[in-house]
């Protein structure tokens, strides 16, 4: 009995769905860490938290960049300190460490901020290419034409600039209004919604074949210290918010026996080979 002609197609339709489902899964997936300055003398750590603990406690201050490669692809998380000969502006920048390996800013697919703070962002502007993908809270802070509640005008221009990109339409965003926003479509990249440090700060998961699950905090801690205790900062937009966000980081790090990374913590750096290695 010959099978139909529409059963064969399905067949086939199937077959292809199917591959093209493994292929986009056989995807490697790595992660390196890139240098985005560092603060030239330790904060006080009691700062980061407004239950006033650790009143004597300080500890330096990193500032750090991440590269996930996935396939040919390319995602760049935070941005970093602008390169303007400040203490604590990187002595490489981002374009020049992604050069060592044969990124070019038109290479990287999307650009990915936790949050719209400087020291997440100052060189953002280096990609104007690359989509940008941002929390709705935060992108309708950059585009607005009035600097919100509490904050200057001359800190607002400084704080859209590295944004004109995207603010003065020629570049593509994705403002993320869901729970977690799948960066390659694969499930392998994740930016998770963690309001509370600013209205739309996110983390970032990412599975790795052989180093398992790791989690990029953001800012929705800052040291070790603060993570064990729950300290917020005072200036954090929402503590309310900021608890949630970091007892839901807390239980995904611990159900999916995660890697944490704290980005501002230098005792985290040694957690990914040295760039231009990966961690896969």
């Amino acid at each position: 009995m010959s099978i139909r002609k529409p059963l064969v197609r399905r067949l086939l339709a199937t077959a292809v769905l199917c591959g093209a489902m493994f292929s986009i899964q056989a995807a490697e997936v790595a992660l390196a860490r890139l240098d985005c300055g560092g603060q030239p003398e330790p904060v006080s750590v009691a700062s980061f938290s407004d239950t006033m603990e650790h009143p004597e406690l300080k500890l330096p201050l990193t500032y750090s960049c991440y590269l996930i490669r996935n396939g040919d692809r390319y995602l760049l998380w935070d941005a970093g300190n602008a390169v303007d000969g400040t203490p604590r502006a990187p002595k490489v920048s981002l374009v020049d460490q992604l050069a060592r390996i044969k990124v070019r800013p038109e290479d990287v697919d999307f650009v990915g901020v936790s949050h719209h703070h400087l020291d997440h962002t100052g060189q953002l502007a280096s990609f104007p290419k690359s989509t940008l993908l941002i929390g709705q809270g935060d992108w309708d802070m950059m585009r607005a034409s009035t600097p919100p509640a509490g904050m200057d005008a001359k800190d607002f221009a400084t704080r859209r600039a590295p944004f004109a990109p995207w603010t003065a339409g020629g570049g593509k965003v994705e403002p993320l209004i869901r729970d977690r926003h799948d960066v390659f479509g694969d499930g392998s990249v994740l930016m998770i919604n963690l309001p509370g440090h600013t209205p739309g700060h996110h983390g970032l998961l990412v599975k790795l074949e052989k180093k398992g699950h790791v989690l990029l905090t953001g800012d929705v801690t800052h040291f070790h210290e603060n993570y064990r205790s729950d300290g917020i900062p005072t200036w954090n937009a929402n503590r309310a918010d900021s608890l949630a966000s970091l007892d839901r980081f807390k239980k995904i790090a611990d159900n999916l026996d995660a890697t944490v990374i704290i980005q501002h913590d230098p005792r985290d750096v040694e957690k990914l080979p040295v760039f231009p290695e990966f961690a896969k």
